[in-house]
C-alpha cells in the first residue's frame, strides 16, 4: 500500500487537518516531518493512504486547513513531491 506525507508548517494546522481527515473517516496520524523534509519550513505532516488524497486535500481546502505539500512515498522508500 503507498502512504502520502501532507505537510504543515506547525502542529496546530496538522491537528486540525487530523480532525477533518478523522470526521470524514479517512485514517491520518500527525508526525513530526522527517529531517531531510524540515529544511522546507515543514515542521508536521500527516500521513494518509494515496488513494484518499484527492477527497483529503478537498476537505483541507473546503475547511481552510492550509498545508504546504504532499509527498508520496514510494514501496522503494523513494519520495516524490505530488502536484494537488
Amino acid at each position: 500500500m503507498r502512504f502520502c506525507l501532507i505537510t504543515f508548517r506547525s502542529v496546530t494546522p496538522a491537528q486540525r487537518g487530523e480532525s477533518v481527515l478523522h470526521r470524514a473517516g479517512i485514517e491520518c496520524n500527525v508526525q513530526r516531518t522527517p529531517r531531510w523534509m524540515e529544511e522546507q519550513g515543514c515542521g508536521y505532516s500527516l500521513w494518509v493512504r494515496h488513494a484518499d488524497v484527492p477527497f483529503s486535500m478537498e476537505l483541507l481546502r473546503e475547511k481552510e486547513v492550509p498545508f504546504r505539500k504532499v509527498y508520496l512515498r514510494r514501496e522503494n522508500g523513494n519520495v516524490e513531491e505530488l502536484t494537488v
